[in-house]
């Protein structure tokens, strides 16, 4: 009997904790579409709902080339620009409010930075309010049959009640190349110079992968690191979508893996995110398994597992209450995580002077590196510069 329970008490301490670290990391999809065809050539997850992050800003382009094809927006029109949109998080082109921004100037703002102040700047042009223009977002949403996509935003910025799916990504990339072909080339701009200095593309893989030619990347700490990527060869396009990548070169090596795959090029490999996902049942079943096993006695129980070391900062110093932080990458290990502090460090070392930095072990095993003891000014400033470098970058408010 004691043994029945001890199997029981086991198997459900197991499966708690399977379905905690489950829970724990952002939900993983992937999706591979022809759109010639309406084909889709694989899935995974592709109706679990999660954050888009910043591919909200396929949308908010798609209602800013209604606009235009309408002639409610003129490409050289001047917009202005609201207290709201100067105050948007980063990433960001730094707009003052009073002032105002061409049109195509906020469109490229948005393939190229991610710009949220650009963002509310068209939300706001186009819907009155920024909360009027995501509700035309949602409607936009069901009629190029989006059925499990929801906007609150313009920008992507995190709100548990924004949502989508992979599916619904896609079918957004195929009405963006389909409905608006005259504008759909502004996806393919890796750069564009705004008040004089050169504004760069977050999309890396568009500069090692033949033939893409958009579409936007994403990411806040619930969605994980997204892309919808698409590509042309041989006169062929396919659109690949991954959503809750664990690094942001994780997720661009899948979409070009899946790419591959779509093109011929070489076989489909299981990704490491579903592979671990299914590991966790075989972890289940050793734990039962160890239940039963009868007790060795007169000599010591190692261990099951090396406990883990603790994440120790790289500077003492904690932060102060209410600084604000940065986050400059995801990493898979300590070490990794601290390379990436120190290499940021010497990029920008005028906005890190006197910053504290830390490598923090996330609820998915990741390892994120973080400076902080920042102001908000601050914090902004030292993502705007990485993000014109190139480099993910997230600003993150202080916890009281």
């Amino acid at each position: 009997m004691l043994s029945r329970i001890t199997l029981f008490a086991a198997f459900a301490c197991a499966l708690m904790f399977f379905t905690t670290a489950a829970r724990a990391a952002p939900p993983y999809a992937e999706f591979l579409l022809d759109p010639a065809t309406g084909a889709v050539l694989h899935a995974v997850n592709a109706d679990s709902p999660t954050q888009p992050a910043s591919l909200t800003k396929m949308m908010t382009l798609f209602l800013a080339f209604d606009a235009l094809d309408k002639g409610d927006l003129v490409l050289d029109q001047m917009i202005p620009v609201s207290r709201r949109a100067q105050n948007m998080a980063p990433s960001k082109l730094g707009l003052v409010a009073g002032t105002s921004i061409r049109v195509e100037d906020a469109i490229l703002g948005l393939v190229t930075r991610s710009a949220n102040d650009a963002s509310v700047v068209l939300a706001e042009a186009i819907g009155g309010t920024e909360e009027q223009f995501a509700e035309m977002m949602t409607m936009k949403a069901r009629m190029l049959g989006m059925r499990n996509t929801s906007f609150h935003n313009a920008s992507g910025l995190p709100n548990s009640r924004q949502i989508t799916t992979a599916r619904d990504i896609a079918a957004l990339s195929q009405a963006l190349i389909k409905g608006h072909a005259r504008h759909y080339p502004y996806f393919s701009r890796t750069s564009f110079t705004y008040n004089g200095a050169p504004v760069q593309t977050h999309n890396r893989l568009m500069s090692r992968y033949d033939g893409m030619d958009g579409i936007k990347t994403g990411f806040v700490n619930a969605s994980g690191f997204n892309l919808a990527g698409t590509a042309v060869r041989n006169g062929r396009r396919l659109i690949a979508v991954v959503l809750g990548g664990r690094t942001s070169k994780e997720r661009d090596n899948r979409v070009a893996a899946l790419l591959d795959h779509g093109f011929g090029v070489a076989p489909l490999r299981p990704n490491v995110s579903t592979i671990e996902v299914a590991a966790a049942v075989p972890a289940v079943r050793s734990a039962i398994k160890a239940a039963v096993q009868p007790p060795v006695r007169q000599q010591a129980q190692k261990p099951l597992r090396e406990q883990p070391k603790p994440v120790a900062k790289t500077k003492a110093a904690p932060a102060k209450p209410g600084s604000w932080t940065i986050q400059v990458g995801s990493f898979k290990s300590q070490k990794a995580g601290q390379a990436g502090l120190d290499t940021t460090g010497k990029v920008i070392p005028a906005q890190l002077k006197g910053a504290g930095s830390t490598v923090v072990k996330g609820r998915n095993g990741s390892f994120q590196a973080r400076f902080t003891g920042l102001t908000k000014t601050a914090a902004e400033q030292a993502c705007s510069r990485l993000e014109a470098k190139g480099q993910d970058c997230l600003v993150l408010a202080p916890r009281n």
